[in-house]
């Protein structure tokens, strides 16, 4: 099943290489979230842990919806990976890379991106077995000129940024072949979520698949 996760991710990215952060502290908001992000085209989310309710949103999630892959970002801890694990997770994201989180989501079958921004980084990373990582935060890291000299460096390493990516600058990542998908917050604004307008969840989406895949729309 694991490995079948995998290859689904892997097709969704793909298809729209676009991850976005859904932070939440009700479950409903959760739900609606993510269903908006689906009607838009986008049907891969991570539910990062900054909230008191978190796990109990990224459980709303995987119980109430279909067709949407969830991930767990913001994942400090081995406790936390085994958590959300249990709550349903597909994969995990952390702002870092800690080598047990790393080995325990290996071990598990767990898709995980640990985060980096140094070539230290990256280089650990590739000796723990990983092959895609986070890179994070992208722009304050050296955004699109660091990526390129670290896929120069680390030809199988793949990377997703996240952190000042948005529709300005989401066609620049992605049109680096060692992109994969880039993770933001920029689609799930926090004062359409809080006046319930979905909608524009929804055209934010579909705006961001415009964007990165053109000859599509």
């Amino acid at each position: 099943m694991s490995h079948e996760i995998a290859e689904l991710l892997d097709a969704r990215l793909a298809a729209a290489p676009v991850v976005p952060l859904i932070e939440a502290s009700d479950p409903e908001v959760a739900i609606a979230t993510a269903e908006a992000l689906k009607a838009g085209g986008l049907s891969v989310v991570e539910l990062v842990l900054r909230t008191d309710a978190a796990l109990d949103c990224l459980s709303a999630i995987v119980d109430s919806t279909s067709g949407i892959i969830v991930g767990a970002g913001t994942v400090l801890t081995v406790e936390q990976a085994e958590v959300v694990q249990s709550r349903g997770a597909q994969f995990v994201v952390s702002p870092g890379l800690v080598d047990d989180v790393a080995r325990f989501c290996i071990n598990a079958g767990l898709p995980f991106f640990g985060g980096t921004m140094t070539a230290g980084e990256v280089q650990r990373a590739y000796a723990l077995g990983l092959r895609t990582v986070k890179f994070f935060p992208a722009k304050l890291a050296g955004g699109v000129p660091m990526l390129k000299a670290f896929s120069s460096v680390f030809r199988d390493m793949r990377f997703m940024p996240t952190g000042g990516v948005s529709a300005d600058n989401l066609a620049e990542f992605l049109a680096l072949p060692s992109v994969i998908a880039c993770g933001g917050s920029w689609l799930t604004p926090k004062d359409a979520i809080a006046a319930g307008d979905y909608e524009a969840i929804t055209r934010l989406a579909r705006e961001a698949i415009k964007i990165a895949r053109p000859t599509d729309a």
